[in-house]
């Protein structure tokens, strides 16, 4: 903790997936210098063994600017650790940190520490889906409009590429999957390979390889834990003998080498 009148810190840290064992050196040694952790109590829960005798101020889903404000405040005087699911920077924490920063025209020491994205864990429970260029989209309209996200949705699946799609089902949004899949079935065959990941590397942990066509009766086990990857042009389901062992989209390497 630094003496009176000493700089404080705030670190906005990617937790990944929500593994301790997947966590950086980096994102520990943040959590371990910190007075204060802040955070979502969804993300803060697995950190239990890492925070014990912290200050923790855990709040919920909609708290976002609050969280930050608080965070900032506080890191005026203090070491403060901010954690956020997956990566910071991708759909987290780091982006209303800096613009509160950048509107109320305050001066503190910031660190981002990156994490594993939600899109790389359920890559890896997969094979290999994301081995190019791809696309992450969510499908949340909480901050976006809907108009925008089928707009970006349709641009995406016309490149040809792979799609990650967060959030992709809600009690509060049933049906903005469906509109998706009806978007890809418009530039996609349906025999193009999706693969679904449901907690990903946390307890209950499912994994689902389909295709585009057989979503249509999978929709049920798909909710907001859940990550959903759709294949593009080149992808394809990886087999040994009958067995599906998970999903590959080649990088290319097939058109200049023999292997």
């Amino acid at each position: 903790m630094p003496s009176p009148g000493e700089q404080g810190k705030l670190y906005l840290v990617g937790t990944g997936p929500g593994d301790l064992s997947l966590l950086t050196e980096r994102a520990r040694m943040a959590l371990e210098e910190s007075t204060y952790i802040l955070g979502n109590g969804v993300y803060l829960d697995f950190l239990d063994p890492l925070i014990a005798g912290k200050q923790v101020i855990r709040s919920s889903m909609g708290k976002e600017v609050e969280r930050a404000e608080q965070s900032i405040k506080l890191a005026g005087i203090h070491v403060v650790s901010l954690v956020s699911g997956g990566d910071a920077g991708v759909y987290g924490m780091a982006s209303i940190v800096l613009e509160v920063i950048e509107r109320q025209g305050i001066d503190v020491r910031l660190e981002i520490i990156p994490g594993i994205t939600a899109a790389q864990a359920a890559a890896s429970r997969l094979g290999s889906p994301l081995s190019g260029d791809f696309v992450v989209i969510s499908l949340s309209d909480l901050l976006t409009p809907w108009e925008k996200i089928e707009q970006r949705l349709g641009h995406a699946f016309s490149m040809g590429v792979p799609v990650a799609l967060y959030n992709p089902r809600s009690r509060g949004r049933p049906d903005n999957l469906q509109k998706a899949l009806e978007i890809a079935g418009k530039h996609l065959a349906d025999t193009v390979p999706v693969g679904v990941v449901r907690n990903a590397y946390r307890e209950e942990e499912e994994v689902l390889v389909t295709t585009l066509g057989g979503m249509r009766e999978n929709l049920d086990r798909i909710d907001m834990h859940s990550t959903v990857i759709i294949g593009g042009e080149e992808t394809r389901i990886w087999r040994r003998g009958s067995d599906v062992r998970g999903i590959i989209t080649p990088r290319g390497y097939h058109r200049k080498y023999t292997y």
